[in-house]
């Protein structure tokens, strides 16, 4: 179970992290999370490119390892790395002392002030150690395109039914998501933008 939109509760029990920019400015924020690998984040690349696009990327440290030239090819065309810790770890189910560690593995590659732990499961000591040298990004808008029983359409739809002015939205470049963000990403994208929205970096 997840939730697309972050409900209060949830906002509520965790403060200090980041769920959305201002709600002022008719701005987008994309992210990704999980990548860089040869199968899908060239391709949103290219279509980021196409339109002239820039988004944020939750890097796992073991796949820009993997493959430097994407990485390489994230920051040469202007987008935001974030540190999505080095193995994919789950917070919940690691000692602190060892997340940490795999976080500033990480690091040492992504040199970022911007964390968002996958499966959005930290723990409380582990958000409150991380807090004090990164920005814990969340998300007020989760497209579910890791969900293999969610169609195209439905993710397409969760992305336009929640996403409003500051929404930070995530998408995944892994491999369980290449369906629904190849006929979510375009759509999305040209959607806001004739709506008068832009796309930003966090």
């Amino acid at each position: 179970m997840y939730f697309v939109n972050a409900p209060f509760f949830l906002r509520w029990m965790y403060p200090s992290v980041t769920w959305n920019r201002s709600r002022l400015d008719k701005k987008i924020y994309l992210t990704f999370d999980d990548g860089p690998i040869p199968e899908i984040t060239p391709w949103i690349l290219d279509v980021l490119k196409e339109y002239q696009v820039k988004a944020t990327f939750f890097c796992v440290g073991a796949n820009i390892v993997k493959h430097p030239d994407i990485f390489q090819r994230l920051l040469r065309e202007g987008h935001r790395i974030g540190n999505h810790t080095y193995n994919h770890l789950k917070g919940w189910d690691t000692p602190d002392d060892s997340y940490m560690e795999n976080v500033r593995l990480c690091q040492t590659h992504t040199q970022t002030n911007l964390f968002r732990p996958p499966y959005a499961r930290a723990k409380k000591s582990q958000i409150n150690i991380l807090k004090k040298d990164f920005e814990l990004i969340y998300w007020d808008v989760l497209s579910g395109d890791f969900d293999l029983n969610l169609s195209p359409e439905k993710c397409y739809n969760n992305v336009l039914k929640h996403t409003k002015n500051g929404s930070i939205i995530v998408f995944h470049d892994n491999l369980k998501a290449i369906p629904r963000v190849k006929y979510t990403l375009p759509k999305v994208i040209e959607h806001f933008l004739k709506k008068g929205f832009t796309f930003d970096i966090l």
